[in-house]
């Protein structure tokens, strides 16, 4: 077995997790508390920055999920969790992948931060405020492409969907399902409905 996945729970890691669970590939999983660089002895001498995931696969090392999830599709396909570049949503998939850390999980991360992770005389409620609201506006851009459509682009799931499920996922972690709109709502149950998705946000 090649595949090995440094994972905490509810972190970015579900995304790559989840891909190697819908392409039902075999992978060795290592379950770390969160934190990890604090919480996993010896972890930053195998990441040196601390962060989650961690991915593996003999001497290729990766840090960044919706890479990860990416290599996992481009070089374990074919498959259908992939667009190839000869189909017309090729430009939308790739735009959705990069969104959807840059542009939607980023907020998130403070609203975590502040609201969860600092200690109490260090959270900073209007951070919280301000990056929800960040959130939301960004959020717009989805509500907008699941109007009368699935899934993001091609026609049919992929690690678009992934990418941008995880984002909704952290948001219902963090008390911001709410904000949801109409369709934005619908499509985050359709992507909870998949078996892979409960998998991986079990472990």
């Amino acid at each position: 077995m090649s595949l090995k996945l440094w994972h905490c729970a509810t972190s970015r890691s579900i995304r790559p997790l989840w891909t190697m669970e819908e392409m039902q590939l075999p992978y060795e999983l290592l379950v770390m508390q969160f934190p990890p660089r604090f919480m996993h002895t010896g972890y930053t001498d195998i990441n040196p920055i601390g962060t989650v995931p961690y991915f593996t696969d003999g001497t290729v090392e990766m840090t960044e999920s919706t890479a990860i999830s990416q290599y996992l599709v481009d070089c374990y396909g074919p498959t259908d969790l992939a667009v190839a570049s000869d189909e017309s949503d090729y430009g939308v998939y790739l735009n959705w992948l990069h969104r959807s850390d840059t542009t939607l999980t980023f907020p998130q991360t403070l609203v975590l931060r502040y609201s969860h992770l600092e200690s109490e005389d260090r959270r900073l409620p209007q951070v919280v405020e301000d990056y929800s609201k960040w959130f939301y506006s960004r959020l717009r851009s989805l509500e907008v492409a699941v109007t009368g459509r699935e899934y993001l682009c091609s026609g049919r799931f992929t690690i678009a969907d992934i990418s941008v499920g995880f984002a909704l996922y952290l948001a219902e972690k963090l008390g911001l399902r709410d904000g949801f709109k109409e369709y934005t709502n619908a499509y985050y149950e359709r992507l909870k409905k998949r078996p892979a998705f409960h998998k991986a946000t079990s472990l």
